[in-house]
């Protein structure tokens, strides 16, 4: 744990003299809260009796988690592209500290991000409605989904090994997945043949676990919490399990 740690210093550095990567993680959750919740509020209609402000905040805090997974995937090419992930190999090191350090950065990072957009959401009238530890606990499931989608985004680096690929396949996962999902429209808004898509995205769990934690949804029959909490623990497993696989078979050729 103390390697991975490391790693993760290294990886926090670089970020804190190029703070303008963090503040990409918060841009498009901003921009999102601004736009949707504060100029067209008005024009939409969401399930229950809140605001859509509360509604799409739940939206707005997932879609930081998508972020890490351009993050990750970039910083992770652009160490393969440059020698950096052959020289780490070749240290006296655990090969899981390498990747877990990075994940931890970018997970650091989205909180950092998620702090932003918390604070653009009260501004644009978002509240939680529950307690403390059920707010808290709304936060931890964002930061958990922050945490899978950095694994994924590792693998990605690792599978696809260009920053420029990489550029320009994860915008799609950042922008198209939250549109098919309940984040910024209730899928009973949506053309029949795209509600199924919105019901069964992945995505959709995580979000409607946010809003019941943080009382912005009315209650619902099922338990989104613990299907979200139990997809997002198989994503982790499958994506960790992967990614140390990829990494460790350029040193067994």
């Amino acid at each position: 744990m103390v390697e991975a740690l490391v790693f993760a210093g290294r990886r926090l550095r670089h970020l804190r003299r190029n703070p303008a990567r963090v503040l990409g993680v918060a841009l498009n959750p901003v921009l999102f809260l601004v736009v949707f919740g504060h100029l067209l509020t008005a024009a939409m209609v969401v399930p229950g009796a809140g605001s859509y402000a509360e509604y799409l905040f739940a939206g707005a805090a997932v879609q930081v988690g998508l972020a890490c997974v351009g993050s990750a995937a970039g910083a992770v090419a652009t160490d393969l592209r440059g020698g950096l992930v052959d020289r780490f190999r070749s240290l006296p090191v655990a090969r899981p500290a390498v990747l877990l350090g990075q994940v931890l950065a970018d997970t650091a990072a989205a909180c950092g991000a998620l702090a932003v957009v918390a604070a653009v959401g009260l501004l644009v009238g978002w509240r939680a409605r529950t307690g403390p530890v059920e707010v808290l606990a709304g936060f931890g499931v964002a930061l958990l989904f922050a945490f899978a989608m950095a694994w994924v985004g590792v693998l990605i680096g690792l599978a696809v090994g260009d920053p420029e690929s990489v550029g320009v396949l994860t915008p799609v996962l950042v922008v198209v997945l939250p549109l098919l999902s309940n984040a910024f429209l209730a899928p009973q808004g949506l053309p029949a043949w795209l509600r199924p898509v919105a019901e069964w995205n992945p995505l959709t769990a995580v979000v409607s676990a946010c809003r019941v934690l943080w009382g912005n949804a009315p209650p619902t029959a099922g338990t989104p919490v613990v299907t979200a909490v139990g997809a997002l623990a198989v994503v982790v497993a499958c994506a960790a399990a992967l990614c140390l696989r990829r990494y460790q078979a350029p040193a067994t050729r």
